[in-house]
Formats: structure tokens, C-alpha cells, sequence
């Protein structure tokens, strides 16, 4: 579904991705995996149009998409749930909700907030509220909410648990297995090595900006330099 190649490209005169590769299969979960300023957001804002590389190819279905703008990036079926979460913190939660769908023009939008609703009860609960009174992990379900209202092909997730306490942790990985169940290709950053190598099924691992490692995730779990660099030396159960 996804293919970059040979892809360069940073800030300025600072190179934060060095020539890397990265497929993402149709109906994975890919993980991308990496100490801090490896280049992982940089992947991500590249793939969303939001940095135009320096050289190399992005491909999205066999589309060539490299530099193009971030609306025709969704509207090929690209969503980027980013790092922080970014939600509109004067805007309630609906209409969070409903600027996630701006470029939609079919009669699906309601149904699919419906199913927005259905997955993350509490904001419908409080979907009058706004969005920048809701708790960290309230918000962290309202920027995949979003996402999804996009109707995306592939949801790029970046660092979705980023301090959220255990139990919203465990909730939030339980609900992108549920999502990548249902047929959307999964492109994730997680700062919870473990968890985002138990549910991915393919692991690229990025330092300073190279790929130095990738492979079937429970391998790459399994790789001594792996298991002492971000594991504290114990496997992945």
C-alpha cells in the first residue's frame, strides 16, 4: 500500500532521513521504531506532505504522492494522527469530529460518526464539551476519532500513547488492533517499543536517521541489539 524509496529529507540544512526504504503491506500494522530525533516524525510528516524530501519516491497505491500537498494526501486516503494530538482545543468535540471529514462529499459522514461514537463512548458523551477540556487520553481518542472520520486507507499513528496512564495505554493499542481488524492499513511510531512490536506484524527500526534494522516484528523483538537497546534485555512475550 505504501512505498518509499531512497527517501531523503530534514530541516534547513539538517538531514533527518538519510536515504531510507519503508513498505507498508496492504492490511498491517507496520512499526517504526527508535530513540528520540531518529527521524520517526519526520517519516511521517514526509509521507502527509507536510516536509517536501529533498529526493527519493513515496508511493501510495502505486501513486507517486512525494511533495504533494496535505489535502490531496488525505484525499487519496492518507491520515495522520500526530504526535501531541493536535486537537482544536476551542472546538467541541463534534466538531473536531466533523472537520476530520472537510474533504468528504458523500452521504457516509453521519454513519461513520455513528461508528466513532460506538468505538469511543465518552465522546459522545461529552461531544458538546471542548475539545481541549477533555483528559489526555479523552484527547488522544478524539485525534484517532478524527482520523478515521477521513475514512482513511492508511492511519499513520504517531506516538498514540504518549503519556496516557496503563489502562489507557492498553486501550488505545486494543482499539488499533480493531481498527487494522476491520481492514485499515496501520503505519505506527510508539514509544512503547514493546507494545507496538506484540500487535505489528512487520518492525523498521530508524537510527539518526537510517534504517538499520527491519523484519517480521517478533524478530526484530527478538534481536539482541534490539532487546538491550529498547527492552532492558527481556523478550517480547
Amino acid at each position: 500500500m505504501l512505498s518509499i524509496r531512497q527517501l531523503v529529507a530534514g530541516y534547513g540544512s539538517i538531514t533527518a532521513l538519510k536515504s531510507i526504504d519503508l513498505t507498508v503491506p496492504e492490511g498491517s500494522i507496520v512499526s517504526l521504531i527508535g530513540a528520540n530525533g531518529a527521524g520517526k516524525t519526520t517519516t511521517m510528516k514526509t509521507i502527509m506532505g507536510l516536509i517536501r524530501p529533498t529526493s527519493g519516491e513515496i508511493c501510495f497505491q502505486d501513486q507517486n504522492i512525494t511533495g504533494q500537498p496535505v489535502h490531496q494526501v488525505v484525499s487519496k486516503g492518507v491520515s495522520l494522527v500526530p504526535e501531541g494530538r493536535s486537537i482544536l482545543s476551542q472546538m467541541s468535540v463534534l466538531e473536531n469530529l466533523e472537520m476530520g471529514a472537510y474533504l468528504r462529499r458523500d452521504r457516509e459522514v453521519q454513519h461513520d460518526l455513528q461508528k466513532v461514537f460506538q468505538r469511543f463512548p465518552i465522546l459522545e458523551e461529552r461531544k458538546q464539551q471542548l475539545g481541549g477540556t477533555l483528559s489526555g487520553g479523552q484527547q488522544q481518542m478524539l485525534a484517532i476519532g478524527r482520523a478515521l472520520m477521513a475514512r482513511p486507507k492508511l492511519l499513520l499513528l504517531d506516538e498514540p500513547s504518549m503519556g496516557l496512564a496503563p489502562l489507557v495505554v492498553a486501550e488505545i493499542f486494543k482499539v488499533i488492533q480493531e481498527i487494522n481488524q476491520e481492514g485499515t492499513t496501520i503505519l505506527l511510531v510508539e514509544q512503547n517499543v514493546r507494545q507496538a512490536l506484540k500487535i505489528a506484524h512487520y518492525a523498521y527500526v530508524l537510527e539518526t536517521g537510517r534504517m538499520v534494522l527491519h523484519g517480521p516484528a517478533d524478530a526484530v523483538a527478538n534481536d539482541p541489539k534490539i532487546l538491550e537497546a529498547y527492552l532492558g534485555g527481556r523478550r517480547v512475550g
